[in-house]
């Protein structure tokens, strides 16, 4: 077990007497977010002091470690507060989502929902609006982002937060100017126009480490640690989902500019220039990997991966690029985080599912053009599912319902079963949902799965 804070690292094992290896200077070793070494960085880092101290149970193995690490450094130095990485922290009181992925037993299928924040919450347009900010303006903050994602827990008995933020705070960080001019979505104005420019435009991948991703995504990372603020603050203890795109739809956007143009232009790129492409999936995995172990030291509990335009890829060239960068991603963050659920969402592509099974994620996505009536059999029993229920069904204009809505959830259920799922859409939602029917929703897939596993047993 390794626990860690800002400016201490102890290397703990449990047996009949707890043997600590404490790391004694490390005043200015790590960053305020943490650092994660392996065993043989750690013993070699820096002079260590051992200490042998008897213990009777693992609860007190914790406690006495917590003294000893306290002792050493005073307490104030230490940090342990609700912003501790997930890793070496409880499990939230409700721990449904992370159940759930791992393929545990639960009481009720959990649920949360693709974009839960932001567009269709009448609180975020006012708070945009008395903040005369723009979508883009409000990641910008951590206190911003941590307000617009407990939003949506505020209003919804959901299972899960996920972070606020955008797909395209990466391409960002590598130098890609992002805009939102207003009626047209987010653009990348001044896209890759070369493959030359891979090299001239990108930072190097050895220069993609920790300390890149605090210095150019610090904010998105005190965002992470300021939503467990909150979230300790008003009582809501559930999982912090923390995210990013995958690297094909990076590159989809770094060289098109858009997702309404330019379609083309993405695979293009992996036909007419193969080395270079890879090159670029390269440098991206990199930093995802980075990025996404940033946000799980400072506090998220899980991790999605989105292939956001999954659609916009063949299968012969998913499987030659883009899969590579997913299993790389899952290998690496799953020897970082055994534990830490995984979750990936090839969105227009759940064609390839079965061949994400074996790259090391729990839980699966579906979209909404998935047959749930084969979607297990597709993956096996070994992953979770997640999805995919229609938005469409949420919005009043439809001719949808409470009742209707009700209906459909437990038609999902039905379909999916209750276990080895996580309830959520098929599509992120749009702007123009209910928030009485999103509520309805929610309330269908607790109560009619607790009442299919209730009447299991």
């Amino acid at each position: 077990l390794l626990v860690f804070s800002a400016n201490t690292t102890a290397m703990i094992s449990f047996s009949t007497t707890l043997n600590i290896a404490l790391l004694a200077s490390v005043a200015n070793g790590f960053t305020t977010m943490g650092t994660f070494l392996s065993r043989a960085q750690f013993l070699s880092s820096a002079p260590t002091v051992a200490l042998s101290v008897a213990a009777s149970s693992q609860q007190e193995d914790l406690e006495l470690t917590r003294q000893i690490v306290l002792g050493h450094l005073g307490e104030e130095d230490v940090g342990f507060d609700a912003a501790t990485p997930a890793t070496v922290t409880d499990r939230p009181e409700n721990d449904l989502m992370i159940r759930a992925a791992l393929g545990e037993e639960v009481e009720k299928t959990p649920l949360w929902l693709f974009r839960q924040a932001g567009r269709h919450l009448p609180e975020y347009q006012e708070y945009k609006k008395k903040l005369n900010m723009n979508f883009l303006d409000l990641l910008a903050s951590p206190e911003t982002v941590a307000e617009c994602t407990m939003q949506p827990i505020r209003r919804y008995d959901l299972d899960a937060a996920i972070l606020f933020s955008d797909i395209l705070v990466v391409p960002e960080a590598l130098g890609i100017e992002v805009t939102m001019p207003g009626g047209v979505g987010i653009l990348v104005p001044n896209p890759l126009a070369t493959p030359e420019e891979v090299d001239t435009r990108l930072p190097s991948i050895d220069t993609i480490t920790p300390e890149f991703v605090q210095d150019k995504l610090g904010h998105v990372v005190g965002a992470v640690k300021q939503i467990r603020k909150q979230m300790a603050e008003e009582g809501k203890s559930i999982p912090l989902i923390g995210f990013s795109a995958a690297p094909w739809t990076l590159l989809f956007y770094m060289v098109g500019g858009s997702s309404k143009k330019n379609n083309d232009a993405g695979v293009q790129w992996l036909t007419e220039h193969p080395e270079q492409s890879q090159k670029l999936l390269d440098l991206l995995t990199k930093i995802v990997i980075e990025y996404m172990s940033a946000q799980v030291e400072a506090g998220a509990h899980m991790l999605q991966v989105f292939e956001a335009m999954g659609m916009m890829i063949d299968s012969d060239n998913f499987r030659k690029f883009a899969l590579p960068c997913l299993e790389k991603i899952a290998k690496e963050l799953k020897s970082r985080y055994p534990d830490l659920p995984l979750m990936v969402f090839a969105r227009g592509a759940c064609n390839m599912n079965a061949e994400l099974v074996p790259l090391g994620y729990d839980v699966i996505t579906i979209d909404g053009n998935v047959e749930r009536a084969t979607a297990r059999d597709v993956v096996g029993s070994g992953v979770t599912l997640q999805g995919n229920y229609d938005p469409a069904e949420l919005i009043e204009e439809n001719g949808k319902t409470v009742e209707s809505v009700r209906e459909t959830a437990k038609q999902l259920l039905s379909e999916l079963g209750s276990q080895r799922l996580i309830a959520n859409l098929g599509e992120g939602l749009g702007g123009k949902e209910s928030t009485e029917l999103v509520d309805a929703f929610v309330s269908a897939i607790h109560e009619e799965s607790a009442a299919m596993i209730a009447a299991e047993k």
